[in-house]
C-alpha cells in the first residue's frame, strides 16, 4: 500500500501494458504527433493512472507489471517522442475491471475527445458486462439516463453511417433524423447521402426526415401517374420533389438548399425535355413561382399551376391532363 496514494512516481514507458477496456478504438496520428513535440518541449504535465502488480516468474523472481487504466494517449505520444519514463499514480491492483473501465470512460468524457461511436461501444460494455442500467452508467459518467439511451442508440445505425461519424464526415446531430428513419432502409441512404453531398445541417436533415415519415401516408392518395411523375421529376432535377394533390388541381414542391442548388434546378427545368414537350427558359420570378434566397428555405420551393382556362386544355381524359407536366410552368 505504500505505493498508492497522490505521490507520483516514474515508469518505463515499456514496461506498461495497455488497458485491456480502454473504450477509445481509434487515434488520430497527426494529434497523436502533435501531442508528441508538446511532450517533447514541456513533458508529461499530468501523470498517467496504472496499476501495480507483483508476480513471481520461475527465472526471473518476483516482476513488477503496471496496467494502464488512464492516459493512452499520452503513452502513445510519449513514445513517439522518445521518452524512457512517464509519471504515473498508481491505484491498487484490487480495482475491478468495471472501475477500471469507467474511469478509463470518465476521462475521455472529461476531455471531450472520446468520438460518439466508441463512447455508445463503452456504454454497451458496461451494461452487457456488467449489468448496469442506463440510469447507473448515467450516474457514473456524469451523464443523464436520457444522454447513455441516445448514444446507445447510435449503433442501431448501419457501418458505413457509423464509420462515417468516426471519421467526421457527418456529426452525431446528424444520427437524429437518421435514426428516425430506421424502418424505412431505402429513405434512410438516401438522406444519409444527402447529409454527404449537400453538406445538409442537422435542422434541414431533421425536417427532411420528419417529411419522408408522413409521405407514406400521403403517397396513398396519389395515383399510379402521379407517382410516376414524381419519381420522374426527382430523377431529373436530383432533389426531393413532392406531388401534392388537391380537390381541384395540386402543386408541386421542390427542395432546394442553396441559390446555386436553385440555379441547377433552373437550368435543368429549362433542358427538360419529355414527350416533346419542352419547357421554357427562366423568366423573371412572378407570384406562386420559385423564389431564391441567401438562407436555407425552412418551406420547400412551390412549383404551382397557373391561371389557365380551362376551354383550353379539355381533352376526353380530364384527370390525366389535369396532372400532365404542361399544366405546371416556373
Amino acid at each position: 500500500m505504500g505505493y498508492v496514494g497522490d505521490s507520483i512516481f516514474w515508469v518505463e514507458v515499456d514496461r506498461i501494458k495497455p488497458n485491456p477496456f480502454q473504450p477509445r478504438k481509434t487515434f488520430d496520428e497527426a494529434a497523436l504527433r502533435s501531442l508528441a513535440e508538446s511532450i517533447r518541449s514541456y513533458g508529461v504535465l499530468q501523470p498517467l493512472t496504472v496499476t501495480r502488480r507483483e508476480i513471481e516468474k520461475p527465472e526471473e523472481g518476483i516482476a513488477v507489471e503496471y496496467e494502464l487504466i488512464a492516459g493512452e494517449r499520452r503513452l502513445r505520444a510519449a513514445k513517439i517522442a522518445g521518452l524512457r519514463e512517464v509519471p504515473v499514480v498508481i491505484r491498487t491492483s484490487e480495482d475491478s475491471d468495471r472501475m477500471k473501465l469507467e474511469i478509463a470512460i470518465i476521462e475521455n468524457l472529461q476531455r471531450e475527445d472520446l468520438n460518439p461511436v466508441d463512447r455508445a461501444l463503452a456504454f454497451k460494455r458496461l451494461a452487457d458486462e456488467f449489468g448496469l442500467k442506463h440510469a447507473e452508467i448515467g450516474k457514473r459518467v456524469g451523464k443523464s439516463r436520457e444522454y447513455v439511451s441516445n448514444t446507445l442508440r447510435i449503433l442501431a445505425l448501419p457501418k458505413e453511417m457509423q464509420d462515417a461519424l468516426q471519421g467526421g464526415q457527418i456529426s452525431e446531430g446528424h444520427t437524429r433524423p437518421l435514426l428516425m428513419l430506421m424502418d424505412r432502409v431505402a429513405e434512410q441512404t438516401t438522406l444519409f447521402k444527402d447529409i454527404l453531398m449537400k453538406k445538409l445541417t442537422v435542422r434541414d436533415s431533421e425536417q427532411l426526415a420528419r417529411r419522408i415519415a408522413t409521405d407514406r401516408a400521403r403517397k396513398g392518395d396519389l395515383t399510379p401517374e402521379l407517382l410516376l411523375l414524381e419519381r420522374e421529376l426527382q430523377e431529373k432535377l436530383g432533389t426531393n420533389v413532392r406531388i401534392e394533390k388537391k380537390d381541384n388541381g395540386g402543386k408541386v414542391l421542390i427542395d432546394f438548399y442553396s441559390v446555386e442548388d436553385l440555379a441547377h434546378i433552373r437550368d435543368m427545368i429549362s433542358k427538360i425535355q419529355n414527350g416533346g414537350i419542352i419547357m421554357a427558359a427562366p423568366v423573371q420570378p412572378t407570384p406562386g413561382a420559385v423564389e431564391a434566397s441567401s438562407e436555407v428555405s425552412e418551406q420547400p420551393a412551390e412549383v404551382v399551376p397557373p391561371p389557365q382556362d380551362q376551354s383550353d386544355h379539355s381533352t376526353d381524359s380530364g384527370q390525366d391532363d389535369l396532372y400532365s407536366i404542361s399544366n405546371f410552368s416556373v
